[in-house]
């Protein structure tokens, strides 16, 4: 888990989408995934996105608007062909006091980035460096949803963005889970396996005479979690 700039912690996307499922809380995932440049990083914090229009120029830009604590959504169109953040960004954004960076593109200096420690998510690795492009270059790139202030929760699993008006119900609830989850695998490492946590057989009979009956109200009734 991270600590949020509020002091909080973040706990993991899993959770947090399950709590959010609980809720009926519509989350955004990127339309294709995103995974950490180097195993181990996780960043959470409010959403500040950049669009990386002229290269390192825009991102200096988004630099001096802002606030210690954000994610940054480097926003380079899902573009695979290049890099459009490496080591030397990264330090700058490390220095301005973001929490993270999201690359809607690739990042290269994998191994620099691991020595730097701020959390980079991205489509992966790719040496290339930014190059221009003719006017009208990908207007038919695929959007990133998401707004500033929203909040953005990555891991190994991926990356999360949670509309901020929801994120503290969507973080308790996801405490909660993690609790529960946690007390389950202990007592099934002990022995007591989660069809008898979870009475299995109690649902099994509860659906024979009512097929409307679903695991997650049962889950709801037994104070379990299993998504």
């Amino acid at each position: 888990m991270v600590t949020s700039p509020g002091g909080q912690q973040a706990w993991p996307t899993a959770a947090l989408w399950d709590a959010a499922a609980r809720l009926d809380v519509p989350l955004r995932l990127p339309p294709l995934p995103l995974s950490p440049a180097v195993p181990g990083m996780r960043c959470h914090g409010p959403l500040r996105r950049i669009a990386h229009t002229d290269s390192v120029v825009s991102i200096f830009e988004g630099l001096d608007r802002t606030v210690p604590g954000e994610v940054l959504l480097i926003d380079n169109g899902a573009r695979t062909d290049e890099a459009c953040v490496g080591d030397l960004v990264a330090i700058e954004a490390r220095l301005a006091g973001a929490a993270g960076l999201v690359l809607w593109g690739c990042h290269r200096d994998t191994d620099e980035l691991a020595d730097i420690g701020l959390p980079v998510f991205s489509l992966g690795p790719c040496p290339a460096s930014p190059r221009p492009h003719p006017e009208g270059f990908g207007a038919d790139a695929v959007p990133f949803a998401g707004t500033d202030g929203d909040m953005v929760v990555a891991d190994a699993d991926g990356v999360l963005v949670i509309p901020a008006a929801a994120y503290e119900d969507v973080f308790t609830v996801a405490e909660k889970i993690v609790r529960t989850e946690r007390v389950q695998a202990d007592m099934a490492l002990g022995g007591v396996g989660l069809r008898e946590q979870l009475q299995w057989e109690s649902f099994l009979a509860r659906r024979r005479t009512d097929p409307g009956y679903t695991f997650r109200s049962h889950l709801a009734r037994v104070d379990g979690a299993l998504e």
